[in-house]
């Protein structure tokens, strides 16, 4: 069964909620509140000029999902998006759904005339630069990818 890419609609909500907390739990053991989270993919879902949600649907059945936002870059005179969540759930991951949802966001963001995408990953707790806590930045928990065209 083939697994459709598309734009993520207020039918979606539940089940990108569901996603989001299972998301948290794996990735940094944290409940997220159901009704505080419902009520943001609701208002993104809303506004797609803050972001969007792209889901990955086989047959009838939602099977994974990321969000982007959007943000301007003076440097390139141009918007970028960041992917900043992507969740497929367990037993579709290893059905290439996470690079075709990728691949759907890349192909998106070129159509859009974006001049990249970019997202953080977990750097598995080493320290951040003695830089930016000598700013009074908290240490965090991720690296940044990005892929730039312009």
């Amino acid at each position: 069964m083939a697994v459709v890419i598309r734009e993520a609609d207020a039918d979606d909500v539940g089940r990108i909620v569901l996603f989001n907390q299972a998301m948290a739990r794996e990735t940094e053991g944290r409940e997220l509140d159901r009704r505080t989270l419902s009520k943001g993919v609701e208002a993104l879902i809303r506004d797609p000029a803050r972001g969007r949600y792209f889901v990955a649907v086989k047959g009838e059945e939602v099977v994974g999902q990321v969000m982007i936002t959007t943000e301007w870059s003076d440097w390139r005179n141009g918007q970028v998006w960041w992917l900043q969540s992507v969740y497929v759930s367990r037993r579709h991951r290893r059905e290439g759904i996470y690079r075709g949802l990728h691949e759907h966001v890349r192909e998106a963001a070129l159509a859009e005339k974006v001049i990249g995408i970019r997202l953080y990953v977990d750097r598995d707790n080493l320290p951040a630069q003695e830089t930016y806590r000598s700013l009074g930045m908290a240490e965090s928990q991720y690296l940044m990818y990005e892929e730039m065209w312009a």
